[in-house]
Parts: C-alpha cells; structure tokens; sequence
C-alpha cells in the first residue's frame, strides 16, 4: 500500500446540531482500510490555465460548500447521513514545475484508485489540465478507457502553441495512446466557443459531439443513455469529466471561461446522476471553478450538490 506521499490528510468537519446533519459531517479522512459511499481527492492546480485562473482554491471551497447543506431530501423524503465520504485530502503541488504537479496528480489519481475506498471517486480541480494525469492513471489501475465530458469547450488544442494547458488534456490523451477518439463522448459544447481546427479534430479522430442544441432539443437522460449505450461495450471504465463551464454564466459566475447558453444547473445535475448510475462510472472529475470570482460561492455551491447527489443511488 502507498503511504501517500504527495497527499496532505483533510481535517474532519465539526459542524453539529440535534436536529440537523450538515453534508460536511459526511466527510471522513481517509485512513488505510476506509471504505465509503464516495471518496474524493482535491487536485488544486491552475497553473496551466490559458486565462488567469484561481482554481487551485477551489477543493477547499467546495468542501466547506458542503456546510451549506443538509442531508435530508425533502422531495424523496430520504437522508443521507448515514453514508461516507472518504477525503484524501489535497495532493501537495510543486511550487513552480507544471510536468511535476501532472506527475504527482497522475501517481497520486493512481494511490486512491488502488486503495478501492469508495465505487465512485471524485477528483476536485483545479483546472482541466488534470484530466489527462488523472485519466492515464485510471487507465492504469482500471483498463481501457471513455470519457463522458461535460463541457463548453472541445479542449482539444495542441500542445505545440501553449504546452498542456487546461485547453489541451483529451489531445494529449488521444495523442499520447490512452484514449481513442471513438471512446470521447463531449456534451454541451457551445456555439463561438471553439475554433473550427478543434471541431474538425474531434470529427476527424470520432469523437461524438453533442453541442447546446442537442441538450435543448433532446432530453439529458436520453443523451446520456446514448452515451452510455455507445461506450459501456467497449470500455472496462467510464470517466465521468464536468467542466463547470458547461453551465451558463448566469448559474457560474466562478468559471473562468463564462459565457451565454449554457444548461442550468437541474440539467447538469440530472446529466451527473444518470451517469453515476451505471456501474463502470466509476470516477469523476469536476473542474474549473475559480473561488476569488465565484459571487457568494455559487458555482462552488453547486459543485458541493454534485457531490451530494453522487450518494443517492
């Protein structure tokens, strides 16, 4: 067993009434031998973001988002405060070196996915950089890979003009031989968002593309059934990736890549937990929030529900 060398261990959350169960008393640090209904691991890296980008913040902040909910569910009349969520902590990034802070997310991703804590584990960004140590990990530990990607953006930019950035980790992924593009299924993708030269790379190389359209005239569910139907054959595992920018603005104040258009945050919401009910979705990440941008912690606060809602199976 790893010790976790690049991990530093979560504190437990101290939040406590008699009638109310907070969803950050759910959280438990990891210890060896933990098991829970979900594990997440924090992986605060923005470095490598195109625009300036204070995501490295954000797994703290959607942890103690978490405080601002309860665990009851009041429409399925159901709680949840039996269930765990194991916390690994943050992995401690390098302090200047981009290719050892995706080194140390890669080695890391791979520690928790051999540890089996949870069914479903949870990598809390940090930019969309992370995704391609995260997924070569799982493709390590788990076997063939596909992606589910929720997202405005194609991020398939090449590394030649800007290295691997946020805009670049399915290319690098599909370049490097640890995902074919007939194994990328992107949702939500959004008009004057991308370049051409990026939408005819995913077309090229069989990536299935459904834009904004697809998520107006078709139902999520339907959608992400599709996307199940066409991978589940084909993959041992299933790599649920949320770029929070998927949202529309008016719902993300905290992307640093906000714009018009986007789903709201039922959709969103609905899209992740038929997802997660498949049994090979057995890793997710969620991406993208900047904190020092996010009005009142908004989308942070919806990442949190994420979260939540990954328990209700």
């Amino acid at each position: 067993m790893s010790t976790f060398q690049h991990i530093k261990p979560a504190g437990k959350a101290q939040f406590k009434d008699r009638h109310t169960t907070k969803a950050a008393e759910l959280l438990t640090p990891y210890t060896e031998g933990s098991k829970g209904d979900v594990a997440i691991i924090g992986a605060p890296l923005s470095k490598p973001s195109i625009s300036h980008s204070g995501a490295s913040f954000a797994p703290d902040v959607i942890r103690r988002c978490l405080n601002s909910f309860t665990t009851y569910n009041i429409e399925e009349e159901t709680d949840i405060s039996s269930r765990k969520i194991i916390d690994f902590g943050d992995i401690t990034m390098h302090p200047t070196s981009i290719e050892d802070c995706h080194q140390r997310i890669y080695q890391s991703t791979k520690e928790v996915a051999q540890a089996q804590a949870a069914p479903l584990t949870i990598i809390l960004g940090g930019d969309h950089s992370i995704t391609t140590s995260t997924v070569k990990a799982i493709k390590e530990t788990k076997g063939t890979v596909g992606i589910i990607q929720l997202d405005a953006h194609h991020d398939l930019r090449n590394t030649e003009d800007g290295g691997p950035t946020n805009g670049t980790p399915f290319r690098r992924l599909i370049e490097e031989g640890h995902l074919k593009g007939e194994h990328l299924i992107q949702i939500g993708i959004r008009n004057y968002a991308n370049a051409k030269a990026y939408h005819d790379y995913a077309i090229e190389n069989g990536v299935t593309v459904y834009t904004m359209k697809d998520v107006r005239q078709r139902a999520i569910a339907e959608l992400i059934q599709s996307a199940l139907s066409q991978l589940e054959s084909k993959v041992d595992t299933i790599y649920l990736s949320v770029d929070m920018d998927v949202l529309d603005q008016a719902y993300a104040p905290g992307c640093p890549a906000i714009g018009p258009g986007g789903m709201d945050p039922d959709t969103l919401a609905e899209a992740v937990q038929q997802a997660i009910k498949h049994p090979k979705v057995q890793t997710m990440d969620i991406v993208e929030i900047d904190p020092t941008l996010d009005t009142r912690d908004m989308t942070s606060r919806i990442a949190s529900l994420l979260i939540i809602n990954s328990l209700v199976k």
